[in-house]
């Protein structure tokens, strides 16, 4: 399922805002398309050198995350106990998880097809869920909803729901259960390990 988690490296890019909740819904469509041109253009220097996908990714993904909100949420209630040292290494380690997550799935794109669904109000002021639909050749449609907010005119992404999983629940419990055991630290310290060993 995660290598679905690729689609979220064909969301963004350079484009401009658009005024209203329509904007996030022309912004996974017209910036998946966009996305999906670099590759085709670039798939053979790609092959070649993959680790061109952590530049691209780096430079059209990362901006319009909010992964700050994002580690809160997956962190839940030990979030108030981290100290704004901690956070921010919490958010740098688990920021770079997500990067390599989606460069690596990024490099297994084959072509699938992505299905833009109308965009639906969030349960929150300013926020809003845009659905699509990922359908690999011969196979069903597999659910990708991005879950986004307005943030000073931007929209920004803060939780990714893969198949009616959310990306947040997916590591809440495993965090949890980390500091529950070894403390915030031990997270901290473990989010290390994940990216030197290259582990999702």
């Amino acid at each position: 399922m995660m290598r679905y988690v690729l689609i979220v490296a064909l969301l963004f890019g350079q484009a401009s805002w658009a005024s209203g909740t329509d904007a996030a819904a022309s912004l996974v469509r017209d910036v998946s398309q966009r996305m999906l041109t670099i590759l085709k253009e670039r798939r053979a220097e790609i092959d070649r050198e993959p680790s061109i996908i952590f530049g691209l990714v780096d430079q059209i993904v990362v901006p319009h995350f909010d992964f700050e909100k994002i580690t809160q949420s997956a962190v839940g209630q030990y979030w108030r106990q981290a100290t704004p040292e901690q956070r921010k290494a919490l958010a740098n380690g688990f920021r770079e998880v997500l990067i390599r997550t989606y460069a690596q799935a990024l490099l297994n794109y084959s072509g699938e097809d992505i299905r833009y669904l109308p965009v639906k109000p969030g349960q929150r002021e300013a926020t809003v869920t845009v659905p699509t639909e990922v359908r690999e050749r011969g196979g069903p449609a597999v659910p990708v909803d991005y879950r986004m907010y307005e943030k000073n005119g931007k929209w920004l992404v803060y939780d990714l729901v893969i198949d009616n999983v959310s990306l947040i629940v997916n590591y809440r419990g495993s965090f949890n259960t980390e500091i529950r055991r070894d403390g915030i630290d031990g997270l901290i310290r473990r989010l290390g390990q994940m990216n030197q060993k290259g582990e999702v």
